[in-house]
């Protein structure tokens, strides 16, 4: 049950929680949830309520009233569905696609990501993982939490220059509301596992009642003059019942309740009309998303996300296999045959393949392969590669050196256009340079502008016209890289190129 505390006039709910949190850490069975401004308390029966009460006002000399007494229901799903969340209002960025899957009860929630990583980097899916831990999330028949699921990091899609830190945590939460709102949800109650004594005479009663409150029992156990029942009871609907079992049976029957656990409601319908609640009122766990048109953000509700989002669904339905049949006994010929006389004549061919002519005149073209470029994020390969690393300690300039020369000769071994861009947003009246080292071309970039901002510009410019490579372990290099449409690799498979080429060099001059 869970029971609103009241507290003396004057006192700060805000205040109170942290003494009250000390009695949560004494006592398992005790549980403290902070629901809009107020203290609720999740307490097992009449007698610990009074216990809670006591230790209070001896405590901490404070008088509380426990209120509004309530069941504390749980949801679920009943199937499995894809929840989409967006949020772009102006200069920010983060789409999330989550798939929800029903789990077997007392399971609670369980978290995990298949989302690869040359779609969404891993420290972004480390976070959206963080988010769906750190917030009870609700849901959308009571506004219970949910449990009894799997939520899985489909995919997701970040901005190079607006993704915020909190862009994802309201992509994360709308994406799972949004999911919640397709499902078909089930309410959850919490079950009693009781055991009944009393005198047999009155066990029939004892039975009657327990049926009556939905609940299901085992056959009563007989020792004498005393009778045992043991079962399960929906906890909404036990109440009161061991002062009703006491007063007819004189005081000598009694009533033992522990938490079995949760199992679908018996009257979920009364539960959910008789709560009220509205899931797309609740702003603080909307279902909808935001998305930007015209350098301003706008509210798209959660039935219409997935015709706006920028993603495509993470789910990949099974299509049944298609079988085509044959008849081996007839070939070609005959199914013709058969096709003319109940249809008449074909007008085309239907077995023939038509044989393509060209004019005597008209000239064979082929053409030439695309001239391959090759775009270096210098530092980010100085610090992956362990040598040039080491040599940067103490003389970044002779690194640089070492890594142009290296690239140098890899050029000119496989004859491909290669540029080196260096960092230099951060110095101070630089104008930026372009400069010619032997057959590479060496950037260094003007003040204000990244590495990573003129890479992606580069790729954008040439990438249609010629067979482009961006070479960086950067996550949002490649994440650039990725969205020009270009080509990527990783510092470490640069080195094994350029140590091959330098091995295939020297064994051919030794040849």
């Amino acid at each position: 049950m869970t029971y609103r505390v009241g507290l003396p006039k004057g006192t700060d709910p805000a205040v109170v929680l942290p003494k009250l949190r000390l009695l949560e850490e004494e006592d398992p069975q005790l549980h403290l949830v902070w629901e809009k401004g107020q203290i609720h308390v999740q307490i097992m029966g009449r007698v610990q309520l009074e216990i809670f009460r006591a230790l209070v006002a001896e405590r901490f000399s404070l008088d509380i009233t426990l209120e509004d007494r309530r069941i504390f229901y749980k949801e679920t799903i009943e199937n499995t569905v894809e929840g989409v969340g967006h949020f772009e209002p102006l200069r920010h960025y983060a789409e999330v696609h989550l798939l929800l899957e029903p789990l077997p009860r007392g399971s609670g929630l369980v978290f995990d990501t298949k989302c690869p990583l040359d779609v969404l980097d891993g420290n972004y899916q480390r976070l959206i993982l963080t988010h769906l831990e750190e917030k009870v999330h609700r849901g959308v028949l009571t506004g219970g939490p949910i449990t009894d699921l799997k939520i899985t990091l489909l995919v997701g899609k970040a901005h190079l220059k607006h993704t915020e830190g909190g862009d994802f945590r309201q992509a994360t939460y709308r994406a799972v509301r949004q999911g919640l709102m397709q499902a078909k949800s089930v309410l959850l109650e919490p079950w009693y596992a009781f055991t009944l004594l009393c005198p047999t005479e009155q066990i029939g009663r004892a039975i009657t009642d327990i049926r009556a409150m939905g609940g299901e029992l085992e056959a009563p156990e007989g020792t004498g003059e005393m009778s045992t029942l043991h079962g399960l009871v929906p906890a909404a609907e036990v109440r009161d019942y061991a002062e009703t079992l006491a007063a007819y049976t004189r005081g000598r029957g009694q009533l033992q309740l522990t938490l079995h656990g949760y199992a679908p409601c018996h009257n979920a319908q009364q539960v959910v009309e008789a709560l009220g609640y509205d899931p797309e009122g609740d702003l603080d766990n909307t279902p909808d998303s935001v998305f930007c048109a015209h350098g301003a953000g706008f509210n798209v509700r959660w039935n219409e996300v997935k015709n706006y989002m920028h993603l495509e669904s993470g789910l990949t339905e099974e299509k049944s296999p298609q079988i085509l049949t044959r008849n081996l006994r007839l070939d070609d010929k005959e199914l013709e045959k058969i096709m003319e006389r109940q249809f008449g004549p074909q007008k085309t061919t239907l077995y023939r393949v038509k044989a393509e002519t060209r004019p005597a005149t008209e000239e064979i073209v082929i053409k030439a392969p695309k001239q391959k470029y090759i775009i270096v994020d210098g530092y980010n390969v100085i610090f992956a590669w362990e040598h040039l690393a080491a040599q940067a300690k103490t003389d970044l300039d002779a690194a640089r050196r070492q890594l142009c020369d290296a690239l140098s000769s890899f050029a000119g071994y496989t004859k491909c256009r290669l540029v080196v861009v260096f960092d230099g947003y951060k110095q101070k009246g630089n104008p930026g340079e372009k400069t010619q080292n032997h057959n590479i071309q060496v950037v260094y970039t003007r003040e204000g502008e990244t590495a990573d901002a003129y890479i992606e510009a580069l790729a954008d410019e040439i990438g249609s016209n010629y067979s482009v490579r961006v070479a960086s372990s950067d996550s949002l290099v490649q994440l650039g890289a990725f969205r020009s449409g270009v080509l990527r690799m990783s510092a470490r498979e640069l080195m094994q190129e350029v140590s091959q080429a330098k091995a295939d060099m020297r064994a051919h001059f030794h040849k």
